[in-house]
């Protein structure tokens, strides 16, 4: 008896999901708010609360969260990860103070403490590279010039995630500074050394994993990233970091086949993980922290917008490809929901859960209107300020700087497109 009603509860938030993410689709939207809406519906105060699935649900929303790291190892190369570093490094810093430090204040005016205030930071600082990867690519904007900006700030919150993340861990698992400060020692050793073997041996640790037939692909990859991903939560390193690492040492046609095998069952477990992440959810926790969730929105929303107009235009890409670069980063998703789901997990601030989770279902609707609508309106309102000072509107939309590219006369940027 247990067991059908297992089968019928797994199976029925499954195929809710699959209709939520055909609806999302439909409407070409992310479907993260709506799989956290299924989880509040799910969970404790919900409609239908779970009773029997509900520790698998537990198990499977953990897979989710490694496989979400493993597939974004495997969408760089560790030559690319040390590059952007070297080049990007300054838009990385401006990007984690302007975006950290509104999360930080957030939590500290509240009077969470400062553990919950540096797990709150990482929920403002780190955007959403699925949900901006799409939305570049529903715009059409994959080969406009300041796509790599955009692309490269992605980059270095990834990388920043393998240092933030055992930070994390050792403070909600309360250990002193000398333990704390191992396990941050073992974690960036870790990945200096990942970094290192890529690099050097990329293609033999590729050769060696590589199979011709897809079943024993899978298997080994999979196996391998679960069983690196086990000895580093035993190390208290967390087990994202290493699946991360096991992404960025895999390279060139293994990753390709690997990324392909696996996307399917990401997209699978990710979901289960945003349900799971609902579960443990009150919905009448939410209304409560409504409005600093929004205030908190609003504001590193502008601050978004900030970091990419300034690395936009450090690059010297035109004015309204900085507009562009910054309305684009504004969403947030499955890594500020990682985020506050370790911090929920270890009990350290029951109001942190439902903050995370209204202040995610905001961006994350927003982030693909910023992304579309942040330059034209710019550009109006531009055009409004020297309507007022008697210019013509062509100053407002333009002002030349000395790196900047040339627009041409139509309009329209001549360097947006490489």
């Amino acid at each position: 008896m247990h067991s059908a009603v297992f089968l019928i509860e797994f199976g029925a938030i499954i195929l809710a999901l699959g209709l939520l993410g055909r609806f999302a689709g439909r409407f070409q939207f992310s479907p993260i708010p709506l799989y956290l809406l299924a989880g509040l519906a799910f969970g404790q105060g919900g409609l239908l609360p779970l009773g029997a699935s509900e520790e698998f649900v537990a198990i499977g929303a953990e897979i989710g969260v490694i496989l979400l790291l493993l597939m974004l190892g495997l969408e760089y190369t560790a030559s690319d990860l040390v590059s952007n570093l070297k080049t990007q490094y300054p838009a990385g810093l401006v990007d984690m103070t302007l975006n950290a430090v509104p999360g930080f204040v957030a939590a500290l005016l509240m009077g969470w403490g400062p553990v919950a205030a540096v797990v709150l930071a990482g929920v403002t600082w780190i955007s959403s590279s699925g949900v901006i990867a799409k939305v570049l690519g529903d715009l059409g904007r994959l080969g406009n010039r300041e796509t790599p900006v955009i692309l490269s700030i992605l980059v270095l919150e990834d990388l920043a995630m393998a240092v933030y993340l055992p930070i994390i861990t050792a403070l909600l698992a309360g250990v002193g500074l000398a333990a704390g400060s191992l396990t941050l020692a073992i974690a960036l050793g870790a990945a200096g050394i990942v970094l290192f073997l890529a690099v050097r041996y990329g293609r033999l640790i590729s050769r060696f994993v590589s199979s011709d037939d897809p079943e024993k692909l899978l298997l080994v990859v999979l196996g391998l990233t679960i069983l690196v991903a086990g000895l580093a939560q035993q190390l208290q390193v967390s087990a994202a970091v290493g699946a991360f690492l096991v992404g960025i040492a895999l390279s060139g046609e293994v990753a390709e086949g690997a990324h392909s095998l696996l996307a399917p069952l990401r997209d699978l477990f990710a979901a289960v993980f945003f349900v799971f992440f609902g579960l443990h959810t009150d919905p009448a926790s939410i209304p409560p922290v409504l409005l600093p969730a929004l205030a908190l929105a609003v504001l590193t929303a502008l601050t978004k917008i900030a970091t990419g107009y300034w690395a936009a235009r450090r690059a010297g890409v035109s004015v309204r490809g900085r507009w562009r670069a910054g309305g684009a980063l504004v969403a947030r998703g499955e890594f500020s929901i990682v985020i506050a789901g370790l911090a929920v997990a270890a009990g350290i601030e029951p109001m942190l859960g439902p903050l995370a989770t209204a202040y995610v279902l905001i961006l994350v609707i927003i982030g693909p209107l910023t992304a579309r609508y942040t330059q034209p309106v710019a550009q109006y309102a531009g055009g409004l300020i020297a309507r007022r000072r008697g210019l013509p509107d062509t100053a407002a939309a333009h002002v030349p700087g000395p790196r900047e590219t040339v627009e041409s006369l139509d309009g329209q940027d001549a360097g947006d497109r490489s």
